[in-house]
Protein backbone atom coordinates (compact mmCIF):
# COMPACT_ATOMS: atom_id res chain seq x y z
CA UNK A 1 0.00 0.00 0.00
CA UNK A 2 2.70 2.11 1.10
CA UNK A 3 4.84 1.49 -2.49
CA UNK A 4 1.96 2.14 -4.57
CA UNK A 5 1.56 5.58 -2.87
CA UNK A 6 5.06 5.89 -3.82
CA UNK A 7 4.91 5.28 -7.26
CA UNK A 8 1.82 7.53 -7.48
CA UNK A 9 3.96 10.36 -6.03
CA UNK A 10 6.79 10.15 -8.24
CA UNK A 11 4.16 9.80 -11.29
CA UNK A 12 2.77 13.14 -9.80
CA UNK A 13 6.23 14.58 -9.42
CA UNK A 14 7.46 13.66 -12.96
CA UNK A 15 3.83 15.14 -14.48
CA UNK A 16 4.40 18.24 -12.10
CA UNK A 17 8.27 18.69 -13.58
CA UNK A 18 7.10 18.39 -17.48
CA UNK A 19 4.22 21.01 -17.17
CA UNK A 20 6.68 23.07 -15.86
CA UNK A 21 9.18 22.59 -18.47
CA UNK A 22 6.18 23.67 -21.09
CA UNK A 23 5.58 26.23 -19.22
CA UNK A 24 9.10 27.70 -19.14
CA UNK A 25 9.62 26.76 -22.68
CA UNK A 26 6.29 28.34 -23.79
CA UNK A 27 7.37 31.53 -21.90
CA UNK A 28 10.68 31.93 -23.48
CA UNK A 29 9.17 31.38 -26.95
CA UNK A 30 6.86 34.22 -25.83
CA UNK A 31 9.70 36.21 -24.67
CA UNK A 32 11.64 35.41 -27.21
CA UNK A 33 8.80 36.66 -29.72
CA UNK A 34 8.10 39.89 -27.85
CA UNK A 35 11.91 40.51 -28.57
CA UNK A 36 11.94 39.68 -32.21
CA UNK A 37 8.86 41.96 -32.17
CA UNK A 38 10.18 45.14 -30.63
CA UNK A 39 13.72 44.79 -32.80
CA UNK A 40 12.23 44.69 -36.08
CA UNK A 41 9.91 47.71 -34.47
CA UNK A 42 13.46 49.56 -33.64
CA UNK A 43 14.22 48.43 -37.15
CA UNK A 44 11.39 50.02 -38.83
CA UNK A 45 11.91 53.19 -36.46
CA UNK A 46 15.40 53.35 -38.10
CA UNK A 47 14.39 53.14 -41.25
CA UNK A 48 12.18 55.55 -41.05
CA UNK A 49 14.37 58.02 -39.35
CA UNK A 50 16.63 57.42 -42.03
CA UNK A 51 14.12 57.67 -44.76
CA UNK A 52 13.45 61.14 -43.26
CA UNK A 53 10.09 59.65 -41.23
CA UNK A 54 10.29 60.57 -38.00
CA UNK A 55 8.15 58.92 -35.81
CA UNK A 56 8.64 61.18 -32.45
CA UNK A 57 10.04 64.50 -31.68
CA UNK A 58 13.01 62.65 -29.56
CA UNK A 59 13.60 60.73 -32.76
CA UNK A 60 14.03 63.60 -35.04
CA UNK A 61 17.83 64.19 -36.09
CA UNK A 62 19.46 66.40 -34.03
CA UNK A 63 19.88 70.09 -34.98
CA UNK A 64 23.25 72.14 -34.07
CA UNK A 65 21.71 75.38 -33.75
CA UNK A 66 24.64 77.14 -32.78
CA UNK A 67 25.98 76.37 -36.47
CA UNK A 68 23.98 79.06 -38.05
CA UNK A 69 26.46 81.71 -36.27
CA UNK A 70 29.57 81.62 -37.91
CA UNK A 71 32.72 83.26 -38.10
CA UNK A 72 34.26 85.27 -41.08
CA UNK A 73 37.38 85.04 -42.54
CA UNK A 74 39.15 87.28 -39.80
CA UNK A 75 37.60 84.94 -36.81
CA UNK A 76 35.30 87.57 -35.78
CA UNK A 77 31.19 87.17 -35.15
CA UNK A 78 30.51 90.54 -36.37
CA UNK A 79 29.31 89.73 -39.59
CA UNK A 80 27.07 86.98 -38.32
CA UNK A 81 25.85 89.54 -35.70
CA UNK A 82 25.20 91.97 -38.00
CA UNK A 83 23.35 89.47 -40.31
CA UNK A 84 20.71 88.56 -37.75
CA UNK A 85 20.17 92.37 -37.10
CA UNK A 86 19.35 92.93 -40.63
CA UNK A 87 16.94 89.56 -40.50
CA UNK A 88 14.66 91.14 -37.76
CA UNK A 89 14.73 94.79 -39.21
CA UNK A 90 13.82 92.27 -42.70
CA UNK A 91 10.85 90.62 -40.92
CA UNK A 92 9.31 93.80 -39.39
CA UNK A 93 9.23 95.27 -42.76
CA UNK A 94 8.25 92.38 -45.09
CA UNK A 95 4.29 92.14 -44.78
CA UNK A 96 1.26 92.54 -46.99
CA UNK A 97 0.83 95.58 -48.94
CA UNK A 98 -2.10 94.80 -50.95
CA UNK A 99 -4.99 97.85 -50.83
CA UNK A 100 -7.91 96.34 -48.71
CA UNK A 101 -10.17 98.23 -46.48
CA UNK A 102 -9.89 99.11 -42.73
CA UNK A 103 -11.01 101.19 -40.48
CA UNK A 104 -8.79 104.25 -39.67
CA UNK A 105 -11.12 105.70 -36.93
CA UNK A 106 -10.42 103.13 -34.09
CA UNK A 107 -11.74 102.38 -30.65
CA UNK A 108 -9.42 100.10 -28.74
CA UNK A 109 -9.64 98.75 -24.76
CA UNK A 110 -6.31 97.91 -23.65
CA UNK A 111 -6.41 95.78 -20.74
CA UNK A 112 -3.63 94.54 -18.63
CA UNK A 113 -3.78 91.03 -16.27
CA UNK A 114 -2.93 92.47 -12.79
CA UNK A 115 -2.66 88.77 -11.09
CA UNK A 116 -0.42 87.45 -9.27
CA UNK A 117 1.07 85.68 -12.21
CA UNK A 118 2.46 88.97 -13.54
CA UNK A 119 4.48 88.93 -10.58
CA UNK A 120 6.98 85.63 -12.20
CA UNK A 121 10.33 86.78 -13.09
CA UNK A 122 10.80 84.98 -16.55
CA UNK A 123 10.24 88.46 -18.10
CA UNK A 124 13.18 90.78 -16.70
CA UNK A 125 12.98 92.50 -14.59
CA UNK A 126 9.40 90.91 -14.16
CA UNK A 127 6.36 90.38 -16.12
CA UNK A 128 4.52 93.60 -15.00
CA UNK A 129 7.33 95.94 -15.01
CA UNK A 130 8.41 94.89 -18.71
CA UNK A 131 4.06 95.27 -19.76
CA UNK A 132 4.12 98.59 -18.06
CA UNK A 133 7.20 99.49 -20.36
CA UNK A 134 5.56 97.90 -23.38
CA UNK A 135 2.40 99.50 -22.69
CA UNK A 136 3.55 102.93 -22.55
CA UNK A 137 5.52 102.62 -25.50
CA UNK A 138 2.23 101.10 -27.27
CA UNK A 139 0.08 104.00 -26.36
CA UNK A 140 2.47 106.19 -27.71
CA UNK A 141 2.98 104.57 -30.94
CA UNK A 142 -0.25 103.96 -31.28
CA UNK A 143 -1.83 107.35 -31.39
CA UNK A 144 1.20 108.43 -33.37
CA UNK A 145 -0.15 106.14 -36.32
CA UNK A 146 -3.70 106.43 -35.79
CA UNK A 147 -4.36 110.06 -34.26
CA UNK A 148 -7.82 109.85 -34.80
CA UNK A 149 -8.41 106.73 -33.01
CA UNK A 150 -9.40 106.63 -29.31
CA UNK A 151 -8.39 104.15 -26.33
CA UNK A 152 -8.97 103.51 -23.10
CA UNK A 153 -7.45 101.69 -20.40
CA UNK A 154 -8.75 98.44 -18.75
CA UNK A 155 -7.29 96.00 -15.44
CA UNK A 156 -8.45 92.83 -14.26
CA UNK A 157 -7.23 91.20 -10.90
CA UNK A 158 -9.02 90.01 -7.37
CA UNK A 159 -11.58 88.80 -9.92
CA UNK A 160 -13.35 91.97 -11.16
CA UNK A 161 -12.16 94.61 -14.04
CA UNK A 162 -11.77 98.37 -13.31
CA UNK A 163 -11.10 101.15 -15.53
CA UNK A 164 -8.19 103.35 -14.56
CA UNK A 165 -8.54 105.72 -18.23
CA UNK A 166 -11.11 106.06 -19.60
CA UNK A 167 -12.09 106.08 -23.52
CA UNK A 168 -10.36 109.42 -24.80
CA UNK A 169 -7.56 110.43 -27.87
CA UNK A 170 -5.01 112.15 -25.42
CA UNK A 171 -1.90 109.52 -25.32
CA UNK A 172 -0.90 111.84 -22.31
CA UNK A 173 -3.41 110.57 -19.90
CA UNK A 174 -3.14 106.84 -20.86
CA UNK A 175 0.69 107.32 -19.72
CA UNK A 176 -0.06 109.10 -16.26
CA UNK A 177 -2.73 106.06 -15.64
CA UNK A 178 0.16 103.61 -16.91
CA UNK A 179 2.51 105.26 -14.84
CA UNK A 180 0.67 105.67 -11.25
CA UNK A 181 2.30 102.65 -9.42
CA UNK A 182 -1.03 103.04 -6.66
CA UNK A 183 -3.50 101.52 -9.47
CA UNK A 184 -1.34 98.45 -10.46
CA UNK A 185 -0.58 96.65 -7.85
CA UNK A 186 -0.77 92.95 -8.56
CA UNK A 187 -2.89 90.24 -6.91
CA UNK A 188 -5.63 87.70 -6.77
CA UNK A 189 -6.81 86.42 -10.04
CA UNK A 190 -8.13 87.71 -13.08
CA UNK A 191 -11.49 87.53 -14.73
CA UNK A 192 -11.54 87.22 -18.35
CA UNK A 193 -15.59 87.19 -18.62
CA UNK A 194 -15.47 90.72 -16.23
CA UNK A 195 -13.53 92.15 -18.45
CA UNK A 196 -14.49 91.62 -21.63
CA UNK A 197 -18.23 92.86 -20.45
CA UNK A 198 -16.80 95.73 -19.33
CA UNK A 199 -15.17 96.44 -22.79
CA UNK A 200 -17.98 95.00 -24.63
CA UNK A 201 -20.42 97.54 -22.96
CA UNK A 202 -18.09 100.75 -23.62
CA UNK A 203 -17.70 99.35 -27.15
CA UNK A 204 -20.80 98.71 -28.41
CA UNK A 205 -23.15 101.97 -28.25
CA UNK A 206 -20.27 103.60 -30.44
CA UNK A 207 -20.76 104.46 -34.35
CA UNK A 208 -20.19 101.84 -36.72
CA UNK A 209 -18.16 103.78 -38.88
CA UNK A 210 -15.06 103.17 -36.28
CA UNK A 211 -13.54 99.75 -35.49
CA UNK A 212 -14.03 98.17 -31.84
CA UNK A 213 -11.14 96.14 -30.76
CA UNK A 214 -9.68 95.19 -27.71
CA UNK A 215 -6.12 93.94 -26.55
CA UNK A 216 -5.68 91.94 -24.08
CA UNK A 217 -2.27 91.04 -22.08
CA UNK A 218 -2.63 88.15 -20.40
CA UNK A 219 -0.13 86.77 -17.96
CA UNK A 220 -2.60 83.97 -16.06
CA UNK A 221 -3.45 80.38 -16.84
CA UNK A 222 -6.89 81.03 -15.05
CA UNK A 223 -9.53 83.13 -15.22
CA UNK A 224 -11.93 83.82 -12.06
CA UNK A 225 -15.49 84.43 -14.31
CA UNK A 226 -19.15 84.85 -12.58
CA UNK A 227 -21.13 82.86 -15.64
CA UNK A 228 -20.55 81.33 -18.69
CA UNK A 229 -17.72 83.11 -21.04
CA UNK A 230 -19.19 81.40 -24.50
CA UNK A 231 -22.05 83.48 -23.53
CA UNK A 232 -19.73 86.70 -23.87
CA UNK A 233 -18.49 85.37 -26.43
CA UNK A 234 -21.23 85.02 -28.30
CA UNK A 235 -21.72 89.04 -27.52
CA UNK A 236 -18.92 89.68 -28.65
CA UNK A 237 -19.57 88.71 -31.93
CA UNK A 238 -22.83 89.85 -32.39
CA UNK A 239 -21.57 93.55 -31.46
CA UNK A 240 -18.27 93.15 -33.88
CA UNK A 241 -15.27 93.60 -31.30
CA UNK A 242 -12.74 91.96 -32.04
CA UNK A 243 -10.45 90.58 -29.68
CA UNK A 244 -7.13 90.16 -29.50
CA UNK A 245 -4.87 88.46 -26.38
CA UNK A 246 -1.39 88.23 -26.33
CA UNK A 247 -0.36 85.42 -23.34
CA UNK A 248 2.42 85.16 -21.22
CA UNK A 249 2.30 81.89 -20.31
CA UNK A 250 1.42 78.73 -22.25
CA UNK A 251 -1.72 78.28 -24.48
CA UNK A 252 -4.89 78.81 -23.07
CA UNK A 253 -7.83 77.25 -25.30
CA UNK A 254 -10.41 79.74 -24.34
CA UNK A 255 -8.05 82.26 -25.38
CA UNK A 256 -6.99 80.75 -28.64
CA UNK A 257 -11.13 80.41 -29.27
CA UNK A 258 -12.15 83.84 -28.35
CA UNK A 259 -9.60 85.06 -30.42
CA UNK A 260 -10.69 82.95 -33.11
CA UNK A 261 -14.61 83.58 -32.90
CA UNK A 262 -13.98 87.50 -32.94
CA UNK A 263 -11.55 87.38 -36.01
CA UNK A 264 -8.58 88.60 -33.76
CA UNK A 265 -5.37 87.41 -33.28
CA UNK A 266 -3.49 85.25 -30.59
CA UNK A 267 -0.15 85.31 -29.79
CA UNK A 268 2.10 83.50 -26.71
CA UNK A 269 5.54 85.12 -26.63
CA UNK A 270 8.93 83.47 -25.86
CA UNK A 271 11.13 86.19 -24.88
CA UNK A 272 11.06 90.00 -24.36
CA UNK A 273 11.96 90.74 -27.64
CA UNK A 274 9.42 88.78 -29.11
CA UNK A 275 7.09 90.19 -26.59
CA UNK A 276 7.60 93.69 -27.86
CA UNK A 277 6.78 91.84 -31.60
CA UNK A 278 3.44 90.84 -31.20
CA UNK A 279 2.35 93.71 -29.16
CA UNK A 280 3.67 96.03 -31.81
CA UNK A 281 2.26 94.01 -34.82
CA UNK A 282 -1.25 95.35 -33.62
CA UNK A 283 -0.53 99.03 -33.91
CA UNK A 284 -1.73 99.56 -37.41
CA UNK A 285 -5.08 99.62 -38.00
CA UNK A 286 -6.79 95.66 -38.93
CA UNK A 287 -8.48 95.00 -42.12
CA UNK A 288 -12.12 94.71 -42.18
CA UNK A 289 -13.40 91.47 -42.49
CA UNK A 290 -17.55 90.84 -43.67
CA UNK A 291 -19.66 89.97 -40.95
CA UNK A 292 -20.89 86.67 -40.10
CA UNK A 293 -23.80 84.89 -41.68
CA UNK A 294 -27.03 85.39 -39.55
CA UNK A 295 -29.61 82.13 -38.50
CA UNK A 296 -31.46 82.92 -41.83
CA UNK A 297 -28.35 83.20 -44.06
CA UNK A 298 -28.25 87.12 -44.26
CA UNK A 299 -25.16 89.20 -43.55
CA UNK A 300 -25.79 92.78 -42.36
CA UNK A 301 -24.08 95.03 -44.79
CA UNK A 302 -22.23 96.96 -41.93
CA UNK A 303 -18.87 97.14 -43.70
CA UNK A 304 -19.78 100.04 -46.09
CA UNK A 305 -18.56 103.20 -46.69
CA UNK A 306 -20.10 106.11 -44.31
CA UNK A 307 -19.50 109.85 -44.42
CA UNK A 308 -19.40 111.27 -41.26
CA UNK A 309 -18.58 115.14 -40.32
CA UNK A 310 -15.29 116.28 -39.33
CA UNK A 311 -14.18 119.81 -38.59
CA UNK A 312 -10.59 121.51 -38.42
CA UNK A 313 -9.91 124.08 -36.05
CA UNK A 314 -8.03 127.07 -35.63
CA UNK A 315 -5.42 127.98 -33.11
CA UNK A 316 -6.25 130.82 -31.20
CA UNK A 317 -5.07 132.90 -28.02
CA UNK A 318 -6.66 135.66 -26.01
CA UNK A 319 -5.86 138.36 -23.85
CA UNK A 320 -8.38 136.98 -21.24
CA UNK A 321 -8.94 132.75 -20.59
CA UNK A 322 -11.64 130.59 -21.82
CA UNK A 323 -12.97 127.58 -20.14
CA UNK A 324 -12.27 124.29 -22.29
CA UNK A 325 -14.74 122.49 -22.73
CA UNK A 326 -13.48 119.37 -22.25
CA UNK A 327 -11.38 119.91 -19.10
CA UNK A 328 -13.30 123.29 -17.68
CA UNK A 329 -9.91 124.65 -17.15
CA UNK A 330 -9.06 128.20 -17.95
CA UNK A 331 -7.35 128.25 -21.45
CA UNK A 332 -5.65 131.49 -23.17
CA UNK A 333 -4.65 129.55 -26.09
CA UNK A 334 -6.62 126.87 -27.51
CA UNK A 335 -8.66 125.68 -30.27
CA UNK A 336 -11.86 126.82 -31.37
CA UNK A 337 -14.23 124.33 -32.21
CA UNK A 338 -15.64 125.13 -36.41
CA UNK A 339 -19.37 124.35 -35.43
CA UNK A 340 -19.73 125.85 -31.76
CA UNK A 341 -16.34 128.14 -30.95
CA UNK A 342 -16.02 126.26 -27.59
CA UNK A 343 -12.44 126.20 -26.61
CA UNK A 344 -10.80 123.15 -27.10
CA UNK A 345 -7.39 121.94 -24.85
CA UNK A 346 -5.79 120.19 -27.71
CA UNK A 347 -6.52 117.90 -31.21
CA UNK A 348 -7.73 114.99 -32.31
CA UNK A 349 -10.65 115.54 -30.04
CA UNK A 350 -14.30 115.55 -29.61
CA UNK A 351 -16.08 118.75 -28.91
CA UNK A 352 -18.27 118.18 -25.81
CA UNK A 353 -20.62 120.80 -26.57
CA UNK A 354 -21.40 119.89 -29.95
CA UNK A 355 -19.79 116.30 -30.55
CA UNK A 356 -18.12 117.04 -33.21
CA UNK A 357 -14.93 115.25 -34.49
CA UNK A 358 -12.26 117.78 -34.35
CA UNK A 359 -8.67 117.01 -36.56
CA UNK A 360 -6.20 118.48 -38.40
CA UNK A 361 -5.22 117.58 -41.56
CA UNK A 362 -1.96 116.02 -40.97
CA UNK A 363 -3.54 113.80 -38.34
CA UNK A 364 -5.73 112.99 -41.38
CA UNK A 365 -2.90 112.08 -43.90
CA UNK A 366 -1.29 109.72 -41.01
CA UNK A 367 -4.55 107.79 -40.87
CA UNK A 368 -4.92 107.63 -44.07
CA UNK A 369 -1.41 106.16 -45.35
CA UNK A 370 -2.40 102.75 -43.56
CA UNK A 371 -5.04 102.51 -46.70
CA UNK A 372 -1.95 102.79 -49.30
CA UNK A 373 0.88 100.99 -47.87
CA UNK A 374 4.06 101.77 -49.12
CA UNK A 375 5.23 98.77 -51.48
CA UNK A 376 7.68 95.92 -49.89
CA UNK A 377 11.64 96.74 -51.48
CA UNK A 378 13.02 94.60 -53.19
CA UNK A 379 16.81 92.82 -52.74
CA UNK A 380 19.74 93.63 -54.86
CA UNK A 381 21.99 91.13 -54.35
CA UNK A 382 25.90 90.77 -57.06
CA UNK A 383 25.26 89.53 -60.12
CA UNK A 384 22.01 91.73 -60.83
CA UNK A 385 21.74 93.48 -64.54
CA UNK A 386 23.15 97.52 -64.38
CA UNK A 387 25.74 96.76 -61.25
CA UNK A 388 28.13 98.83 -62.69
CA UNK A 389 25.48 101.55 -62.91
CA UNK A 390 24.29 101.38 -59.33
CA UNK A 391 24.95 104.65 -56.69
CA UNK A 392 27.47 104.02 -54.50
CA UNK A 393 25.21 106.25 -51.51
CA UNK A 394 21.38 105.61 -50.30
CA UNK A 395 19.18 108.16 -51.76
CA UNK A 396 17.50 108.79 -48.04
CA UNK A 397 20.81 109.01 -45.90
CA UNK A 398 23.69 109.60 -48.56
CA UNK A 399 25.51 106.89 -46.58
CA UNK A 400 27.31 104.78 -48.79
CA UNK A 401 26.44 101.08 -48.76
CA UNK A 402 28.26 98.44 -46.52
CA UNK A 403 27.80 94.80 -47.86
CA UNK A 404 26.55 92.39 -45.44
CA UNK A 405 29.48 89.74 -44.47
CA UNK A 406 27.14 86.94 -43.85
CA UNK A 407 24.04 85.60 -45.51
CA UNK A 408 21.65 82.20 -45.84
CA UNK A 409 22.86 82.34 -49.31
CA UNK A 410 26.95 81.66 -48.08
CA UNK A 411 26.61 79.74 -45.05
CA UNK A 412 24.49 76.81 -47.14
CA UNK A 413 21.59 76.66 -44.64
CA UNK A 414 18.17 75.58 -46.21
CA UNK A 415 15.36 77.89 -46.60
CA UNK A 416 12.60 78.22 -44.29
CA UNK A 417 9.56 80.44 -44.06
CA UNK A 418 11.15 82.17 -41.73
CA UNK A 419 14.20 83.23 -43.59
CA UNK A 420 12.39 83.46 -46.95
CA UNK A 421 10.42 86.31 -44.91
CA UNK A 422 13.54 87.68 -43.84
CA UNK A 423 15.63 87.84 -46.74
CA UNK A 424 18.02 90.15 -46.82
CA UNK A 425 19.77 91.47 -49.43
CA UNK A 426 24.03 90.73 -49.62
CA UNK A 427 24.97 93.91 -51.03
CA UNK A 428 22.76 96.09 -48.42
CA UNK A 429 20.92 97.16 -51.24
CA UNK A 430 17.20 97.12 -51.63
CA UNK A 431 15.29 99.09 -54.13
CA UNK A 432 11.69 100.67 -54.75
CA UNK A 433 9.75 98.96 -57.19
CA UNK A 434 8.03 102.08 -58.68
CA UNK A 435 11.32 104.51 -58.56
CA UNK A 436 14.14 102.19 -58.83
CA UNK A 437 16.21 103.77 -56.21
CA UNK A 438 18.07 102.45 -53.78
CA UNK A 439 17.64 102.30 -49.92
CA UNK A 440 19.48 101.11 -47.23
CA UNK A 441 18.00 98.94 -44.69
CA UNK A 442 17.45 101.60 -42.18
CA UNK A 443 15.71 103.92 -44.38
CA UNK A 444 13.97 101.00 -45.74
CA UNK A 445 12.44 100.43 -42.32
CA UNK A 446 11.99 104.58 -41.29
CA UNK A 447 10.11 105.05 -44.69
CA UNK A 448 7.74 101.69 -43.88
CA UNK A 449 7.25 102.10 -40.76
CA UNK A 450 7.31 106.03 -39.52
CA UNK A 451 6.76 108.08 -42.49
CA UNK A 452 4.49 105.75 -44.54
CA UNK A 453 5.92 107.20 -48.33
CA UNK A 454 8.63 106.50 -50.11
CA UNK A 455 11.02 109.26 -50.32
CA UNK A 456 12.41 108.54 -53.91
CA UNK A 457 8.72 109.07 -55.04
CA UNK A 458 8.03 112.10 -54.04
Amino acid sequence: MDSDDDYDSVDSFIDDEEEAGRSFHAQKGAKGKAAQGKANKRRKTANGTANGEANYSWEEDYKRSWDVVREDERGSLQGAVKDILERSKRRRIMRDTTSIQRGIIRHLYFIIDLSEAMTDRDLRPTRLELTIKYAIEFVNEYFDQNPISQMAILVTKDGIAERISPLSGNPVDHVRALESKRKLDPSGEPSLQNVLEMARSGLAHLPSHGSREVVIIFGSLTTCDPGNIHTTMEALVKDRVRVNIVGLSAEMSICKEVCKRTKGVYGVVTNEAHYKDLLFELVPPPATHRPEAGPDGSRSNNTGADLMQMGFPSLSSSTFGALCSCHSRLKTTGFNCPRCASRLCEVPTECGICSLTVVSSPHLARSYRHLFPVKNYLEVNNGQPGEDSWPAECFACSLKFSTVAVSAATTGAPPTAASTASRISSTGRYECPRCHNHFCIDCDLHAHEVLGVCPGCL
